[in-house]
């Protein structure tokens, strides 16, 4: 099978090689699209092939990334932005892939991890429909937040694709929401993602009350994606959680109707026992997140330290307060061990010795 790598650029001159280099030896041709570089952009490109291509941009990120598949030729069409990278290991896998992949898949769901801790470790990434078929009438949809939906014979890989922004590049926060905002003054009626997503947006740009209508609205979509709901209650709870208790611990109860268990759902229903001083039900809901089924990593944004890490540590935390030493000790052992570098499991080490001190005196 061939491989056509399809990308989407603007002024990404001191991303892009860096990114066609970790794929270097891969694919049998790259497409590059350039919706308006005013840098060396085209230049790196056209060194690592002659298929470069020039978009009018029209505010509308599926336009782009369609034309960019328009001009592929290969079986199948990989995507990537500028600033991702596949390290080496992933990249071998990559390649595996393409020797053996079967010509009756027409799908490949491949990790993104946009979020590491300091040992370079992915601390937030989730499947993405990352290869298709390109005879498979795959088409992006939505000007922003863009996506392909996945159908016929899908497939979980276990490769992952780096992302690593520039972090010299000076980008508006704001802009995804000012094309959200620029649409529906438009007129234009937003889908049930559209609407996740416009909400996520103005609750990243601290529009709180905005978000949480329109998250609130979200919700009553039928059929909308369940971990779209998820993340929608996950960011209702934390606006709702210093104003409306009640109402936040509803939301996260909501999270838990929902198809598939996410770890992060349980311990924020943990947090919000813990907060009003119910530790023992905290400790059940911390508890249950340390035996999610696995299952849920196959769909959804994946925030690893809520599967092992946040609810030990909020155990040691509900122990300590319920007057059982040992048991807070052993939960931030046990924290200790899959984060060895955190500094909250050092200050409760710290805390620890100072009781065993006073005892002694």
């Amino acid at each position: 099978m061939t491989f056509s790598l399809c990308m989407i650029v603007r002024n990404e001159e001191r991303t892009l090689k860096r990114c066609l280099d970790s794929v270097a030896g891969v694919f049998d041709e790259i497409v590059i699209v350039d919706t308006g570089s005013a840098d060396r952009t085209k230049v790196v490109a056209k060194a690592y092939t002659d298929k470069v291509y020039d978009f009018a941009w029209c505010d509308d990120f599926s336009a782009a990334r369609n034309f960019s598949f328009s001009k592929a030729v290969c079986d199948y069409i990989m995507w990537l932005d500028a600033d991702d990278v596949l390290s080496e290991e992933n990249r071998n896998k990559l390649i595996e892939l393409k020797n053996n992949i079967s010509p009756e898949i027409d799908v490949v769901m491949m990790k993104y991890a946009i979020s590491f801790d300091g040992a370079g470790n992915p601390t937030y990434y989730y499947y993405r429909e990352r290869l298709v078929k390109r005879l498979g009438g795959f088409m992006w949809n939505g000007f922003v937040h863009e996506v392909i939906t996945p159908k016929g014979n899908v497939i979980y890989e276990d490769i992952c694709v780096y992302h690593f922004p520039d972090s010299r590049r000076r980008k508006d926060p704001a802009r995804n929401l000012k094309l959200y905002e620029k649409m529906v003054a438009s007129g234009v009626k937003l889908s049930a993602r559209q609407t996740y997503y416009y909400g996520r947006e103005l609750y990243y740009n601290g529009k709180y009350d905005l978000a949480a209508k329109h998250l609130e609205s979200f919700l009553g979509f039928p059929g909308a994606w369940y971990a779209d709901k998820i993340g929608a209650c996950v960011m209702l709870y934390e606006i709702y959680e210093n104003s409306f208790p009640e109402r936040a611990r509803e939301i996260i109860a909501k999270a838990l109707s929902y198809e598939t268990v996410n770890p992060q759902v349980l311990c924020l229903m943990g947090d919000s026992h813990k907060r009003a001083g119910s530790y023992e039900q905290a400790i059940f809901w911390y508890n249950a997140a340390l035996g999610c089924p696995e299952q849920y990593r196959q769909a959804g944004f994946i925030l690893p330290e809520y599967e092992k890490y946040y609810p030990y540590l909020q155990m040691c935390v509900c122990y300590d307060r319920l007057g059982k030493i040992d048991k807070a000790k052993e939960c931030n052992r046990l924290a200790g061990e899959i984060n060895p570098l955190s500094s909250q499991v050092k200050y409760n080490n710290d805390y620890f010795a100072s009781l065993e001190k006073k005892q002694q005196e």
